[in-house]
């Protein structure tokens, strides 16, 4: 049985930054791409990142460029979300996605889900 845990989420001021976790189990850190979306009260699921099996491409949604970075490592079967200069509009419930291909920003492609962690950014 796939599992995904996130972690790292919390409360942190606009400005700081928080690096997100999630782990993976019952499934090869080679199956294929991850990814992370968030979503936040009354907003549909957005795209964040998403990272290919090997690690070395990636993909960041709009609003994560510049300040966000998605990395992986395979022999912890993890996956990170280094998230930078935070803003208010960051604020959400942040998941994490396992799929079979490779990197892509469609929810659809990724049949495993993590819980979520939550994410608030104060003013």
């Amino acid at each position: 049985q796939v599992q995904l845990a996130e972690s790292g989420g919390g409360l942190v001021e606009a400005g700081n930054s928080l690096e997100l976790s999630c782990e993976a189990s019952g499934r090869p850190s080679s199956s294929g791409a991850m990814a992370w979306f968030r979503q936040s009260p009354g907003k549909e699921r957005e795209f964040v990142a998403s990272i290919s099996v090997s690690g070395g491409n990636n993909w960041l949604g709009d609003s994560a460029k510049g300040r966000f970075a998605i990395s992986k490592d395979s022999a912890k079967n993890t996956m990170y979300l280094q998230m930078n200069n935070l803003k208010p509009d960051d604020t959400a419930v942040y998941y994490c996605a396992a799929g079979a291909g490779g990197i892509t920003a469609t929810p659809a492609a990724y049949p495993y889900w993590g819980r979520g962690t939550r994410v608030t950014v104060a003013t």
